[in-house]
C-alpha cells in the first residue's frame, strides 16, 4: 500500500517546514514539499501550513500569505474536504483565509512566549485529533509573539456552542487568548489550527513529550482506512 501523501506548505519566512515533514514522516506518510509560488497541490492527500513568520509578519501575522498562490488551491480543496493544519503562523494564516473563524491577535503581554505548555484536547472528532480522547491533557510547546486567539461575542458564542474548539490552555494562558482558546476546527473537522507546536513534540529525544505525534497518526490513520 501505498503511504500517504501530506503536503507542508514552505511560505518566505516559515521555519517549522522541516519540522513538520519529519512529523508526517515519523507518523509513516510522506511529507511532499508545497511551495507559496506555485498553484499545484501535487494531488497530495492532506496539507499541513508550518509554524514561523511568513512574509516575516509585515502588515499582520498571516495577512500576506493568504494571498499566495497556493492558497487559492488550498482554499478551494479544503471546501471540497482536504484535510488540513494550521500550525501557529499557519493557524494564522488559516483565520485570515476565512477557513477558520476569529483572529489571532499579539499576546496580551506584548512579549514573545515560548514555554512547554499543558493543553486539554476538547474536540476529537477531527481528521487531525482522532487519535486523542475528548478531555486528554497533553504537553507540547508554544512559541509565538501573535497568539492571542479573539473573536467577536458572536463568534465566540458559536465556537462555543458548536463545539469548534480544538484544544485549550490548561494552568497559565500564556498570550491571553479568549476563553483560553489554543486550536479551533472548522464545521466539517477537516480543518484544523492550533496555536503551539505538536511537530516539536514527537520524540522523546528532542521534545517534552511525544504528545504532538497524535495528530499526524490521525490523519495518516483517516486517509490510510479512507
Amino acid at each position: 500500500m501505498n503511504a500517504a501523501r501530506v503536503g507542508v506548505i514552505t511560505f518566505p519566512g516559515s521555519l517549522d517546514d522541516r519540522d513538520a515533514a519529519r512529523a508526517v514522516r515519523l507518523a509513516g506518510a510522506e511529507p511532499v514539499a508545497l511551495w507559496h509560488a506555485d498553484h499545484d497541490l501535487q494531488g497530495v492527500d492532506a496539507v499541513v501550513l508550518p509554524g514561523g513568520f511568513s512574509y516575516g509578519d509585515y502588515l499582520r501575522a498571516g495577512a500576506i500569505a493568504r494571498f499566495a498562490p497556493i492558497m487559492t488551491e488550498l482554499v478551494a480543496a479544503a471546501g471540497r474536504g482536504l484535510p488540513v493544519l494550521g500550525i501557529c503562523n499557519g493557524f494564522q494564516v488559516l483565520c485570515e483565509s476565512h477557513l477558520l473563524p476569529g483572529a489571532l491577535l499579539p499576546n496580551a503581554g506584548l512579549h514573545f512566549v515560548c514555554r512547554d505548555q499543558r493543553l486539554r484536547i476538547d474536540s476529537a472528532d477531527t481528521a487531525w485529533t482522532a487519535e486523542y480522547s475528548t478531555g486528554q491533557e497533553i504537553v507540547i510547546p508554544v512559541k509565538n509573539a501573535d497568539g492571542r486567539y479573539s473573536a467577536d461575542a458572536e463568534t465566540l458564542a458559536r465556537i462555543e456552542g458548536e463545539g469548534l474548539v480544538v484544544a485549550r490552555y490548561l494552568d497559565l494562558n500564556p498570550n491571553g487568548s479568549l476563553n483560553d482558546i489554543a486550536g479551533v476546527r472548522n464545521e466539517a473537522g477537516n480543518v484544523v489550527g492550533l496555536m503551539p507546536h505538536p511537530e516539536h513534540a514527537v520524540e522523546s529525544l528532542t521534545g517534552p513529550s511525544t504528545d504532538g505525534l497524535g495528530f499526524f497518526t490521525s490523519i495518516v490513520k483517516r486517509l490510510v482506512n479512507a
